[in-house]
C-alpha cells in the first residue's frame, strides 16, 4: 500500500481551502497532490500495489559498451582529433570499417562531454549574373584575392587563389606583396598551361575587384579564349565557392594568430594549405571525398566502396537501422554556380496579381 504520512491533514487543508471558493486543482497542487489522489482519497480507495506503468521490454538496438568505447577511441586518436564525425566515418569507410553513423558518434561525444569545436573557431543594382553548369572539371572556375597579415601594420601579403567549381580543387595560387592584374593574368596562364586548358573550354568567375577586370587580365582571358564572370558590385553572394575557400583558410586550426613574418612564410603556410585541402579534407559538399579525388574522377569508385562496406554492415546488424535507409552515397554529377531560384506558388500568385493591376 502507498502511505500518505500527512494524508488527513492534506485532506482537510484542502477542504477547508474549497470551502472558502478556492478552486480544488488549485488547492492539490498547493500541497504537492493530484486533484486525482484527492478524489480518489474521499472515495475511500486504497492502493494495495503500485498501478505505475513501466517499460521494461529491452533495447534491441541499444548500443554497446564496446562500440561506445571504439567511437571514443576514435574520434580522440591524433589523426581524427580535428575532424567531425562526418569527416571520420567516410575515412573509416575507406579502410574498410563501420563503427556506428555519425548520429552516433555526436550522441557518444555529447554524452561524455566532448562536443567542442573539433578546429578552429569562428550603391547600384544589377542583375544577378548568368547561371553557370558545370558536368565535369575544368569548366568553370572561381577566384579571389584575400588579405594575410604582414609584419607591418597596414600592409599585407595578397592571397590570389582558383579553385574548380565542379570538384573543389584549388588549382592555383599565389602570394604577392601587392594587388596586380599583371600577376593574375601569370596564375590564369600557368593553370591553363597545367590543367591542358583548351580553347573556349573554360569559364572563370570572379568579383569586380581592380585586378579582375585590368586590362592586363582581360587580354590574357581573350588571348587563352577563356570566357570571364563577374558578380555584381559589392554582392559577395555571387561567388559563393571562394568565399567558402577563404573562411575554410581562415579557420583551419594551423592558421597563424599572428602575422607572418615574411612574404616567403606566407607562401610555405599556404603551400602546406593546400596540400591538405586537396589531398586530405574530405569536403563536405562532394560527399566528403577529397578534391583531388573528384577531379582525378575517382570520387564514384570510392562512393561504391563505401556503399558496399556499409550495406555488408547492415547486413550483419540490421537492428541498428531499425529499417531506414542507409545513407545517399550517390555522387553529385552537376554543380551549379549562382542557379536561378525556384518561386514558390505563393510568389507566383502574388507576380500574376501584379501584372493584372
Amino acid at each position: 500500500m502507498i502511505a500518505y504520512p500527512d494524508r488527513k491533514n492534506y485532506s482537510d487543508l484542502i477542504d477547508e481551502a474549497v470551502q472558502n471558493g478556492a478552486r480544488q486543482k488549485l488547492a492539490c497542487e498547493l500541497v504537492g497532490i493530484s486533484a486525482r489522489t484527492y478524489q480518489r482519497w474521499n472515495e475511500g480507495e486504497e492502493l494495495s500495489e503500485d498501478r505505475r506503468i513501466y517499460n521494461d521490454a529491452p533495447v534491441h538496438n541499444k548500443l554497446s559498451d564496446a562500440v561506445r568505447q571504439d567511437i571514443l577511441k576514435v574520434i580522440n586518436l591524433p589523426e581524427y582529433s580535428t575532424l567531425t564525425p562526418y569527416q571520420i566515418v567516410p575515412t573509416l569507410l575507406d579502410l574498410g570499417q563501420y563503427i556506428a553513423s555519425e548520429s552516433t558518434f555526436y550522441r557518444v561525444m555529447r554524452a561524455h562531454n566532448q562536443l567542442k569545436h573539433r578546429g578552429k573557431g569562428v550603391a547600384g543594382q544589377r542583375k544577378k549574373p548568368e547561371p553557370l553548369k558545370a558536368a565535369g572539371p575544368n569548366e568553370i572556375y572561381s577566384w579571389d584575392i584575400t588579405y594575410l597579415l604582414s609584419p607591418v601594420k597596414g600592409q599585407y601579403y595578397y592571397l590570389y587563389m582558383v579553385m574548380d567549381v565542379y570538384s573543389r580543387k584549388i588549382v592555383g595560387w599565389q602570394v604577392h606583396d601587392c594587388e596586380s592584374s599583371s600577376y593574375a593574368a601569370d596564375l590564369i596562364e600557368d593553370i591553363a598551361y597545367r590543367e591542358k586548358i583548351d580553347k573556349n573550354q573554360l569559364v572563370i568567375h570572379s568579383d569586380n575587384g581592380s585586378p579582375m577586370k585590368g586590362a592586363t587580365l582581360r587580354a590574357k582571358l581573350i588571348d587563352l579564349e577563356i570566357t570571364p564572370s563577374y558578380s555584381r558590385p559589392r554582392v559577395s553572394n555571387d561567388n559563393p565557392y571562394s568565399e567558402s575557400l577563404f573562411k575554410t583558410l581562415k579557420y583551419h586550426y594551423t592558421f597563424p594568430e599572428n602575422p607572418f613574418a615574411s612574404l616567403n612564410e606566407a607562401r610555405k603556410w599556404v603551400e602546406q594549405f593546400v596540400l591538405w585541402y586537396n589531398d586530405e579534407h574530405q569536403h563536405s559538399a562532394i560527399k566528403f571525398v577529397t578534391p583531388n579525388q573528384r577531379h582525378n574522377g575517382l570520387d564514384k569508385t570510392i562512393l561504391e566502396n563505401r556503399k558496399k562496406v556499409i550495406e555488408q554492415a547492415r547486413k550483419e546488424h540490421p537492428e541498428r537501422w531499425n529499417g531506414r535507409k542507409t545513407r545517399n552515397l550517390t555522387p553529385i554529377n552537376v554543380v551549379y554556380l549562382n542557379p536561378v531560384k525556384e518561386r514558390s506558388k505563393s510568389a507566383e500568385y502574388k507576380l500574376q496579381l501584379d501584372k493584372v493591376a
